[in-house]
C-alpha cells in the first residue's frame, strides 16, 4: 500500500476550508443537529484501528465489482447498466495501487435495501446495492452496476437527492478511511441539492461529478462513466466528515 493513503478524514476536514464542506451547513438540515458545538477532542486510536484491513482485502474477488448480478437469487438487477471507472491518484498525480474501494447506492427506483428507507419506491430483489474492488498497479478501479435513481429525502419541500454513488476508500489502516459521493454530469437535480452545494466552490463541486465516457461504454451492453479520485493536494476530491453517513 502506498504511503500516500496515510491521511485521515480529520486531516482533510480541518484542511482547505475553500474546498471541503463545513460541519454546519444550514441548508442541509441534518447538520444542524450533527455539527459539533465545542472544539473536537482527539481520541487515541486503538490497535484494531491502526492495523490494516488485511482480511477484507484478501477476500476481494472480481465478482464483488459486479453489482448487476445476485449470486443468491441468480437474477439480474433492473435498470440501465453502467460501467464506472477511474483512477485513484496522489497529490502529484501518481497512481495509488491496492486501495480497497467499497461502494453503495440506491437501486434504479431510488430505493436502498435498508429498513429505514420507507419511501414507496419498489425494491429490486436482485440488487443488493453494494460492491468492492482493489485498484490495480495503475490505480484503476472498475465497477459494473446500474444507474441509481433519485429519491425524496424530506430536507425541504419537494426535496429530491440527485443520482449518486457512495464511495469509501481504505488505506493502510482503518482510520485512513475516506468517504465521498460521485454524481452524474447530466443530472438536473444537482443545482437543487444542498449536500452537493455545501461545497464552497464550483471547482470543488466539479470534482465530484463523473463524465460520460464513450470509450468506456460497451456496445449493446452498458454506458461508461469516468471519475478520478485525488487523495490530497490542490486538486483533491472533496471527502465527507466521518459523521456524515446519511445516504
Amino acid at each position: 500500500m502506498e504511503v500516500t493513503m496515510a491521511i485521515t478524514i480529520g486531516d482533510i476536514v480541518r484542511g482547505d476550508r475553500a474546498v471541503f464542506p463545513p460541519y454546519l451547513y444550514d441548508a442541509y438540515r441534518s447538520t444542524i443537529r450533527r455539527a459539533p458545538r465545542r472544539p473536537l477532542i482527539e481520541v487515541p486510536l486503538t490497535l484494531s484501528e491502526l492495523t490494516g484491513p488485511g482480511p477484507a482485502i484478501s477476500a476481494v474477488t472480481p465478482e464483488d465489482a459486479d453489482l448487476t448480478r445476485n449470486a443468491g437469487t441468480g437474477g439480474e438487477a433492473i435498470g440501465q447498466r453502467i460501467i464506472v471507472t477511474g483512477r485513484v491518484l496522489d497529490q502529484h498525480g501518481a497512481p495509488v495501487p491496492n486501495v480497497l474501494i467499497e461502494i453503495w447506492q440506491a437501486n434504479a427506483a431510488g430505493r436502498y435495501i435498508h429498513k429505514r428507507d420507507q419511501w414507496p419506491g419498489p425494491l429490486d430483489p436482485n440488487f443488493l446495492g453494494i460492491g468492492r474492488c482493489l485498484t490495480d498497479a495503475q490505480g484503476v478501479y472498475r465497477f459494473l452496476t446500474i444507474r441509481p435513481g433519485a429519491y425524496p429525502w424530506k430536507n425541504h419541500p419537494n426535496a429530491w437527492r440527485p443520482s449518486h454513488i457512495h464511495f469509501s476508500l481504505l488505506g493502510p489502516s482503518w482510520h485512513t478511511r475516506l468517504v465521498t459521493q460521485m454524481y452524474f454530469a447530466d443530472d438536473p437535480l444537482l443545482p437543487l441539492d444542498p449536500i452537493f452545494n455545501a461545497l464552497p466552490t464550483e471547482d470543488a463541486r466539479r470534482r465530484l461529478v463523473a463524465s460520460y465516457a464513450h470509450d468506456v461504454s460497451e456496445p449493446e451492453w452498458a454506458l461508461g462513466w469516468r471519475w478520478d479520485i485525488v487523495l490530497d493536494g490542490a486538486a483533491a476530491t472533496p471527502f465527507e466528515d466521518q459523521q456524515e453517513t446519511q445516504p
